[in-house]
């Protein structure tokens, strides 16, 4: 039997004789008793024995010596004197002998001191979360002494702030007595006698001076309850000094009205979860049980913003709870959820394949206790675990910089996470590197971790190296706060707590909720399988809003007739399901059409002669005392001057298309590594002076407001900062949005997002975005890395008219294809595959005609050629390769026609070209090798036999490198022999 138990069977029998209850039964066995005459004062006492009795044990008072009765508490404390009792034993000598009672007594005082563990067993079975203060002589008592243990208290206070959280009580499964060097008194030379002595706190707990006892007990409420902080490590004084305000003060008392919202949110969880389970048996809807206190805590994060005005609160989260949310605190209601487990879906939510309801995602409007409201977003995310993260920070950075409204961030990004996904998945670093970036800045983004302590079926020793999933969230500095799920008072004030630290520091936060999953990792998951321990004891608990109710009863904070209320509303809550499931209907919008793309002709993007010498004369109005480099200034008047000579290059061109659009007040977001400058030293966006490093951006001069125009270096990531365009393009309808790869080979470490965003939002969840990819590709010796963007990928993708890919072959043509997208009413991707030799080839360039007229063709006519006995199809660079062998070989009779558009393909347009030639052989040309480039997408789509529209009796045969694993040689010379063979093959084949 441990303490707790002993306790309980002591107050039953108390709780008997009290009563008057107490039968024969419960004196059977009883050889010993206890009597205890100090309770009414009685200091020594030698009780008789009774017949049957082998020994009685007398108690008396615990009180001081009666010598120091009249002694003040300070003179107590300053000459360690300490409360005693009188310990008597009554015994038999038939049954005791007077060596044993002495020995008895001997151990009982052992015991009082604390040997072998006895206080330590009685904390653990008391579930105590710290060790107990041990017994130890007094130092010397004087002037010197105190003034060294005043430094000691503040190395206690300073360990405790440290090293609290290791000890606090935040497992709601299994309570584990924890300790800490660092955490124990003796640890800093302090001793049981300093318990009642004052020393100086430094200002701790708001006073200037406490007791040792009063200190411990405030820093044990403050770390080592049911929430664990960790806050040490953040530089600023500031900030830690604000969280030791708000943490060293105690618990503050719920009012009943909050107690009861508590209450109701924890019955809307389980009530949603029970019915589920009951209703759609075996269905996977990876339920929330166990962590059902995330609902409540998200409640009180959307009060607190709507409370302090904020304009909306935009969640990401994984698909374990979703629905939930979903249904309890987004607002979406259980019929719509219902039609969603039985299939039904309204017309106009998805245009293609759909996703699993536990994807899909919701707008609304929340409303707190007081009234207040705020809209609410979940955005849809895949399967794929923090995925969505990325995309909804630049969400909400969208949203913040439509507003307008300087550093208001009232926009607030909630972030939910499971504990593997976020210390296993690599994207949690970029975001949390990102947070702080000016061109990624969201204000701050609550962190919520649902950490119900596995991975599917990976336990979190194998599954991490750090002591917490939440360790590398200190790589930014965010405080981490740790809290037990089952006590959903700790998680609400935290959860306010966390709120309050992001408005006051526009900083990112975690809660770390430690919880439980009571079902396996699906509904058709049976996880005993491989956590068999942690199941027995999940099996055994009772829920959170069970163990709540029990506690406020307990407690007096709600009324028998308050719990029944509580009750009743949990039956109705149920009820009011089940009749909402009978009254599914499908709804539609009957006025819905799906926008259709118009044809690339009749988007007017062209422009007038004086609007492009406008937006070129930006490039040399340098600003008075501005120092731009001097290698620098021959590039900008080039840019001017190429207007006159028909030598406008690419930059410039991109130049056009950007000033003009902003001319024409649409936004402007291009993000990239080295994107200001460019890769190539190319576009020169952002100009520094030389001298002091101030910035100037020559496009901001075409529009009043600064906030149309970002070009934007982003972190070494493409992952997370290809997310987060991905998540601003499809909140920023208005925008074009860019991410430019330093060479378009690492886009690949974003391959997530292109996979479960790009290519297939619109047709999973309806969600449209018009982000652009600037992939640099082109086959010049640079090696396997730096070569090529992987076409043959994003054609692969391509289908229902998901997104446009493009390869231009000129400035004038990459010019119209960015207008021509930006214009575009049907919002989808656009990639595009971009030059890097061709970037100053003065074969390449553009004359301003190319710009004040004509608009993006998807295939260019070769018209220098008239019945040709051989016509090439090529796309990008290699078209000004054949050209210049063309010119070499005098050969005249093959045309070479430019593909500008990859997807959808003009078949049409190529058809007809290959009309114009009716003795021509046909040729697909590419640079890269066989099994990777364009070639298979465009020998699919031009095969009558798969389905595709061919040139009738004529193939159309390939010309490329021949197939290899890697996407191009490293050897140079090797390149060049590769690049004659081609050629050669191109003009004799």
């Amino acid at each position: 039997m441990d303490f707790a138990a002993f306790w309980n069977a002591y107050e039953a029998i108390i709780k008997k004789a009290r009563g008057g209850s107490l039968t024969v039964d419960d004196f059977a066995g009883t050889t010993m008793s206890i009597t205890n005459p100090g309770t009414i004062g009685t200091v020594h006492s030698v009780p008789r024995l009774v017949q049957g009795q082998g020994l009685i044990l007398g108690v008396g008072a615990l009180d001081y010596p009666a010598e120091f009765h009249g002694a003040s508490d300070e003179t107590l404390a300053r000459m360690a004197i300490s409360k005693v009792v009188t310990l008597t034993s009554t015994y038999d000598h038939r049954v005791i002998q007077g060596a044993q009672s002495g020995d008895f007594l001997r151990r009982m005082n052992e015991y009082l001191l604390g040997a072998d563990g006895f206080y330590d067993e009685i904390f653990a079975s008391l579930r105590i979360p710290y060790e107990p203060i041990r017994w130890a002589k007094d130092f010397e008592f004087s002037k010197d002494e105190q003034i060294n243990k005043t430094a000691r208290i503040q190395q206690l206070i300073h360990a405790y702030r440290t090293f609290g959280h290791l000890m606090a009580d935040v497992d709601p499964l299994e309570y584990k007595q924890r300790s800490h060097p660092d955490l124990d008194v003796v640890t800093h030379g302090l001793t049981l006698w300093d318990l009642d002595r004052e020393f100086a706190t430094g200002g701790f707990g708001g006073k200037t001076f406490m007791s040792l006892r009063k200190i411990l007990g405030l820093l044990r409420d403050s770390y080592c309850r049911t929430v664990g902080v960790e806050y040490m490590y953040i530089e600023d004084r500031e900030e830690r000094q604000w969280i030791q305000n708000k943490v060293e003060v105690g618990a503050q008392k719920f009012a009943p009205e909050e107690h009861l919202r508590i209450l109701h949110k924890l019955n809307g969880a389980e009530a949603f979860e029970t019915f589920l389970q009951t209703k759609f048996v075996g269905q996977k809807r990876f339920s929330l049980e166990g962590g059902e206190s995330v609902i409540p805590l998200l409640d009180a994060v959307l009060s607190s913003a709507a409370d302090q005005g904020l304009v909306e609160v935009c969640i990401g989260m994984p698909h374990r709870g979703r629905l939930n949310v979903l249904a309890n605190i987004a607002g979406k209601s259980h019929g719509q959820i219902f039609q969603e487990f039985q299939g039904h879906y309204a017309e106009n939510q998805v245009q293609g394949s759909g996703d699993v309801k536990y994807h899909l995602g919701t707008e609304g409007v929340f409303t707190s206790h007081s009234g207040a409201t705020t809209k609410i977003y979940l955005a849809a995310n895949p399967s794929h675990l923090e995925a969505v993260n990325p995309v909804l920070e630049g969400i909400v950075r969208a949203k913040q910089d439509r507003l307008n409204i300087k550093n208001a961030y009232s926009v607030l990004p909630v972030l939910l996470h499971g504990d593997a996904s976020f210390a296993g998945q690599g994207v949690n670093a970029e975001v949390l590197q990102m947070s702080q970036l000016a061109g990624y800045r969201t204000g701050g983004t609550i962190h919520i971790v649902v950490n119900n302590q596995v991975g599917f079926t990976t336990s979190p020793h194998a599954s991490r190296t750090s002591t917490y999933s939440t360790d590398f969230a200190k790589i930014i500095q965010a405080p981490v706060f740790h809290v037990n799920g089952d006590d959903p008072e700790a998680c609400v004030r935290i959860a306010r707590l966390a709120f309050e630290y992001r408005q006051a520091f526009k900083k990112d936060v975690v809660i770390d909720m430690v919880c439980y999953r009571r079902r396996g990792h699906n509904e058709g998951d049976e996880p005993s399988f491989t956590q068999p321990l942690m199941y027995k004891m999940i099996d055994a608990k009772r829920s959170t809003r069970t163990l709540f109710i029990e506690a406020l009863i307990g407690r007096g904070d709600i009324s028998l007739d308050e719990a029944d209320e509580v009750a009743r509303d949990y039956q109705n809550q149920l009820e009011a399901v089940y009749a909402a499931v009978n009254n599914l209907h499908t709804e539609s919008d009957p006025n819905f059409k799906a926008p259709v793309a118009p044809d690339a002709h009749e988007i007017i993007t062209s422009i007038s002669e004086s609007l492009a010498r406008e937006i070129a004369a930006t490039q040399t109005a340098i600003p008075e005392g501005f120092n731009v480099h001097p290698k620098l200034l021959p590039q900008l008047a080039k840019r001017v001057e190429s207007l006159n000579d028909d030598s406008i290059d690419w930059s410039t061109g991109e130049m056009l298309a950007f000033g003009s659009l902003l001319k024409e007040d649409r936004p402007i977001r291009l993000a990239g590594q080295d994107s200001r400058r460019g890769t190539f030293s190319n576009r020169h966006a952002v100009i520094i002076d030389k001298e002091n490093g101030n910035e100037w951006t020559p496009l901001r001069a075409l529009n009043s407001d600064e906030n149309h125009f970002f070009v934007i270096d982003s972190l070494l990531s493409e992952y997370a900062a290809m997310g987060f365009e991905y998540g601003y393009s499809a909140e920023r309808e208005d925008a074009l949005v860019l991410w430019e790869g330093q060479f378009g080979d690492f886009a690949n470490g974003a391959q997530t997002i292109i996979d479960e965003f790009i290519s297939s939002a619109l047709q999973k969840w309806g969600e449209r975005s018009s982000l652009v990819l600037l992939l640099p590709h082109g086959y010049e010796g640079q090696g396997p890395d730096h070569s090529s963007a992987r076409i043959e990928r994003y054609l692969q993708l391509c289908a229902e008219q998901n997104m446009t890919v493009a390869q231009p072959s000129t400035p004038a043509s990459y010019f119209h294809l960015l207008r021509w997208h930006a214009l575009n009413p049907t919002r989808r991707p656009l990639i595009v595959f971009t030059p890097k030799s061709m970037l100053r080839l003065r074969a390449a360039a553009s004359s301003l005609a190319d710009f004040t007229s004509g608009h993006f063709r998807p295939v260019i006519s070769d018209e220098t050629v008239k019945n040709a006995t051989r016509l090439i199809f090529c796309s990008g660079k290699i078209y000004h390769d054949l050209v210049a062998e063309r010119a070499k070989t005098g050969e005249t009779s093959t045309a070479i026609v430019r593909v500008e558009l990859l997807y959808p393909l003009p078949i049409d347009e190529m058809i007809a070209e290959a009309n114009k030639h009716p003795s021509a052989n046909l040729l697909w040309v590419q640079d890269e090798p066989a099994n990777q480039g364009p070639w298979s997408q465009v020998a699919l789509r031009t095969s009558e036999q798969h389905g595709g529209r061919g040139f009738g009796a004529r193939i159309l045969r390939r010309v490329s490198r021949r197939a290899t694993a890697s996407p191009a040689t490293g050897n140079h010379h090797l390149h060049e022999d590769e690049q004659k063979a081609l050629m050669l093959e191109a003009f004799t084949r």
